[in-house]
């Protein structure tokens, strides 16, 4: 099993992540917001949960824990932003 590290927006210390499961979330929160164009995390959280079931991929853990790393290093990569000036946090590409 591979490990990625990722990366957090404000250079914090991030964890490590299994690589497939990384990829899995990474794709379905993308193609996700690719439909919404900008969401709040509790709408793209439900998106994903129903992509990855209807796919029939299973996520070891918590779904929210690990989808929360992935938007952040998503961010700190410069593929995502959020609207901090929103609340909720909005979302989009």
């Amino acid at each position: 099993m591979e490990k990625i590290l990722l990366k957090h927006p404000e250079g914090k210390k991030a964890i490590s992540m299994d690589k497939a499961k990384y990829n899995n979330l990474k794709t379905s929160f993308i193609e996700c917001l690719n439909i919404r164009k900008s969401a709040s995390f509790d709408e793209l959280l439900s998106d994903v949960a129903t992509d990855l079931q209807n796919k029939g991929i299973k996520i070891q853990g918590i779904l929210q824990w690990n989808l929360f790393w992935v938007t952040l290093d998503l961010e700190a990569n410069n593929a995502l932003k959020k609207d901090k000036k929103v609340s909720p946090y909005m979302y989009s590409l």
